[in-house]
């Protein structure tokens, strides 16, 4: 019986999945996950409390990533957290690129919520490694639309490997990024020889 219950949960945990990619999380119903499983909404509920603990259990993975990489910019200041927070988001967001793009255009939506309320706050904290911790406009703005670009592009490309896509994305991040005191490491790429 625990297995055909552990089966049942993964069968809901999928069926979300594909629901949300398809029609969003706005747009997706218990009931169209239950129909897509086989079961009743009373099922769905039965595993899972409401559609927002779904979607949480179904981004915890990334979500805990997403808090060690908090605790590890916690402290680094200037260059070192830049490129800490570089790195570290542009593997995230590699790494989860298919929840990512399950979320795709609902973001904002979604941290209002309060399972995922602690995700804005974690948010900022990146935002500021990312500009070095400095106040200039054009670190906070660069920051801010490398937060945004990034998961964009890894929802987007899904037809460029990871290695690829981690490699272009980190190559635009150098670009980008003006750093606030030594400097973030200028390694050559090949897509720099090519530009």
């Amino acid at each position: 019986m625990a297995r055909a219950v552990s089966e049942t949960h993964g069968e809901i945990l999928a069926a979300a999945a594909r629901q949300f990619a398809v029609t969003g999380y706005r747009g997706t119903s218990i009931q169209d996950i239950a129909r897509e499983v086989g079961c009743s909404k009373a099922t769905v509920l039965y595993h899972f409390a409401s559609k927002e603990a779904l979607l949480a259990e179904l981004m915890a993975p990334a979500i805990a990533v997403l808090r060690d990489l908090d605790d590890q910019l916690t402290g680094l200041t200037g260059a070192v957290a830049q490129q800490a927070a570089a790195v570290g988001f542009v593997d995230l967001a590699v790494r989860f690129r298919g929840e990512i793009a399950l979320l795709r255009g609902e973001f904002a939506e979604l941290l209002c919520q309060p399972a995922f309320a602690h995700i804005q706050q974690i948010s900022e904290r990146l935002r500021d490694a990312l500009a070095g911790h400095s106040d200039r406009p054009v670190a906070r703005v660069t920051a801010l639309v490398l937060l945004a670009g990034i998961p964009e592009a890894c929802a987007e490309f899904v037809d460029i490997p990871d290695d690829d896509l981690r490699s272009a994305l980190l190559t635009l991040v150098r670009r980008a990024v003006e750093p606030v005191d030594a400097g973030l490491p200028q390694q050559p790429t090949t897509e720099d020889k090519d530009s």
